[in-house]
């Protein structure tokens, strides 16, 4: 609030500031907290690790890696999914939304990333964390629907960055 007043070539300074929005009982926005993308249900049972923590492929299409990141905008939250195929190590399937919902997020990434496999997932081993928006009926059934064989590793860490980038 004070950078803005400035900027408009009100002599001002911080402390009178902050004394103003008191009495108006305005505040300005804090820091946020860490944000979770990853909330695991406790009562679901849960896909095998068919992965082990061991990202490797000897073919395209046989292991995917899904997770979900977000990027801070003055707007709020925005939520990224992607899907990568660790063959080739390239992003096939993402998806940009301001909300986690299973049916809208990592869905819609993992439908791209189907679309442009341009074949049969047969055989193929999706792997994802434990959280709500991969072990959502919406998503886990559209996994099997497509052939592929659903993965789990602990919460939050499906997707080991330095084992696949190396």
């Amino acid at each position: 609030m004070h950078s803005l007043l400035k900027r408009q070539g009100w002599e001002i300074g911080r402390d009178q500031t902050a004394r103003l929005m008191r009495l108006a009982g305005v505040r300005g926005v804090r820091k946020s907290k860490k944000v979770f993308t990853t909330r695991p249900d406790k009562t679901q049972a849960l896909p095998r690790d068919l992965v082990q923590r061991q990202f490797r492929a000897d073919a395209p299409r046989r292991l995917w890696v899904a997770d979900i990141t977000y990027v801070a905008t003055w707007a709020g939250f925005a939520y990224v999914a992607f899907v990568t195929d660790v063959y080739s190590r390239r992003i096939v399937g993402w998806n940009v939304a301001s909300t986690l919902k299973a049916e809208v997020l990592p869905l819609q990434a993992l439908d791209m990333a189907a679309w442009g496999a341009d074949g049969p997932l047969d055989g193929l081993i999706h792997h994802a964390d434990h959280g709500s928006n991969y072990m959502s009926m919406v998503y886990t059934d559209r996994v099997v629907e497509l052939g592929a064989t659903p993965s789990t590793g602990t919460v939050g860490d499906s997707y080991d960055c330095q084992s696949v980038s190396t």
